[in-house]
């Protein structure tokens, strides 16, 4: 299963599977033209050979949704036609936020720091989705 969390300039990546649990912060792709970034995103869902999509949904802290969800569902549902592999969307409220901490202390550079955000955002998004409870669980 891979995930992503979608952004103008560069779309988080991170790949799990329900056995184990994990989830993975992976390699973010770089996006410079923005009708680029689904060709790209679904180059990475083969390359990884994954079963499933979860894409990350900008909400705002009372729930209700955003520009940015509007741009996020764009993303996903043009990903999902283009791999025909199922989608999910999951809550991505302070997941930016959450990387950063983790971050905090490591002795990155900002530059690196930067570089690594997207892809750890992506990870805590399909962690979170992973944890959450599912019928027939």
């Amino acid at each position: 299963m891979i995930a992503f969390d979608p952004g103008h300039r560069r779309i988080g990546v991170a790949t799990g599977d329900r056995v184990t649990g994990i989830a993975s912060p992976q390699r973010a792709i770089e996006v410079e033209r923005a009708q680029d970034a689904v060709a790209r995103a679904a180059a990475r869902v083969r390359e990884e050979g994954a079963a499933r999509i979860v894409v990350g949904l900008p909400l705002h802290m009372d729930g209700a949704e955003s520009a940015q969800s509007k741009a996020a569902r764009a993303f996903g549902d043009a990903l999902a036609a283009a791999t025909g592999l199922p989608l999910e969307y999951h809550d991505e409220r302070l997941t930016s936020f959450e990387a950063d901490e983790l971050m905090a202390g490591s002795g990155l550079t900002k530059k690196q720091r930067k570089a690594r955000r997207d892809s750890i955002a992506a990870q805590r998004i399909l962690a979170g989705w992973l944890a959450a409870p599912r019928p027939g669980r």
